[in-house]
């Protein structure tokens, strides 16, 4: 006999609230196109790169072609999130993902794809991506009720995750033979979904209190004096770049698969795979810790784990404790940022929200971009199993002097709402 299950039972082992309003269903739904656009650009970009070159300093280069666009789409996007309609924002910056991996896919058919191309692409689309995250993430607040912010936010990593996931094995099945155009190709098919689907979403993508009555630039520094002023963002974002820049590793699984393993696009596949489980199970984890008051303390203590999760990697000789680890990793790794996320939104106003997130996106992406190419760097001088040691010793000791010396994260304390 089926047992019957009532619908509040599942909701209390699964909550899935957020998905209840039609509005967050169309932008999880442009979020999930994006997300598999942007990790399949991002893991073909890399083999081909790698194969074509076979230094891990190609990576490691990329990563500061990508720093060198975040930077000033990050803190404009993030203006731009707060004065315009944010539908509009996401579906134009995606449109950008979908022409010019078009692009790279047609070169890539008639084999006339080289290596200035993907540089110049990367740069584009780096902007665009990051200039649309500060909408993304300020329509979110927009279209959930706020005592359910938090399982919106989660949800939201859980299907970047998941995307994440699904990106190796679809990479796998379209990347047989020399030529990745195939690859290429239903990248650019999965990009329109992402266009199109934030267009047909029913509530206003305008901010509140919008501020385009005034110059760009004083809404920035407008953006700038909250944000420091702030008594938890600062030291979220410092906790961020400290860790990340000795420590960052995604896109470098190529690097990793050879050094650590002697292995190619089946272990970067199974790396990102198992990394990205780890993140959902820890974006799960999440849902369950809106009646833990003392939010700032738990991102501390997920990236404690992280650094130490970090050291094992490295260490690690035997392939499948790598993927265990990588496991670990992500689920760590989810807590913190999904955590961080939450804190920002629930912490600022609608008509300065873009601007805070803007501001965590320029926090981690550029220290994603400094962490690619320091760790790319240094993993063909001293090999990748000890630049993870290093870099794992390194956040420890990030999260530690963050724990005693700023305690505005460590005292923060928050809980949800029931209206």
């Amino acid at each position: 006999m089926i047992p019957n299950i009532s619908r509040e039972k599942i909701k209390s082992i699964f909550p899935y609230d957020a998905f209840e309003y039609f509005d967050y269903r169309l932008l999880w739904l442009s979020g999930v196109a994006a997300t598999l656009t942007m990790s399949l650009r991002m893991i073909i970009t890399g083999v081909w790169l790698y194969e074509r070159t076979g230094l891990g300093s190609t990576l490691a280069y990329l990563g500061l072609v990508e720093l060198a666009v975040r930077i000033p789409s990050n803190l404009y996007g993030g203006v731009f999130a707060d004065r315009f309609d944010r539908k509009k924002m996401i579906s134009i910056t995606q449109f950008f993902s979908f022409f010019f991996i078009g692009v790279m896919a047609i070169f890539e058919t008639i084999d006339m794809l080289e290596i200035w191309h993907v540089y110049i692409i990367t740069g584009i689309l780096s902007a665009t991506s990051v200039g649309g995250h500060p909408a993304r993430s300020a329509l979110t607040a927009r279209v959930v009720p706020r005592k359910i912010l938090g399982q919106a936010v989660a949800m939201n990593t859980i299907t970047w995750q998941i995307g994440s996931i699904l990106t190796p094995f679809i990479f796998l099945v379209t990347s047989f033979g020399e030529s990745l155009a195939l690859a290429f190709w239903l990248t650019t098919a999965i990009a329109i979904i992402s266009v199109l689907s934030p267009l047909f979403i029913r509530q206003g993508g305008t901010p509140e209190n919008i501020t385009n009555t005034t110059s760009v630039n004083k809404n920035l520094i407008e953006g700038f004096k909250y944000v420091m002023a702030h008594p938890i963002l600062p030291g979220l974002y410092i906790l961020d770049v400290g860790v990340t820049v000795v420590s960052y590793y995604r896109e470098l699984f190529p690097i990793f698969a050879k050094q650590l393993y002697s292995r190619g696009r089946d272990v970067v596949s199974l790396m990102t795979a198992f990394n990205s489980v780890g993140a959902i199970l820890g974006s799960l984890l999440v849902i369950y810790t809106h009646k833990v008051k003392r939010k700032g303390v738990v991102v501390l203590y997920a990236t404690l784990m992280y650094g130490f999760l970090l050291i094992l990697f490295g260490w690690a000789t035997s392939l499948w404790i790598g993927l265990f680890s990588l496991i670990a990793l992500g689920a760590a790794d989810a807590v913190g940022m999904t955590m961080r996320q939450t804190i920002v939104q629930l912490t600022t106003p609608d008509h300065l929200r873009g601007r805070a997130t803007a501001a965590h996106s320029l926090a981690a992406m550029s220290a994603n971009g400094i962490g690619k190419w320091e760790v790319g760097y240094v993993s063909d001088v001293i090999g990748a199993g000890n630049t993870l040691v290093i870099g794992g010793f390194v956040s420890i000791i990030v999260v530690l002097i963050i724990w005693y010396g700023l305690s505005g994260i460590r005292k923060y304390s928050y809980v949800e709402e029931n209206n």
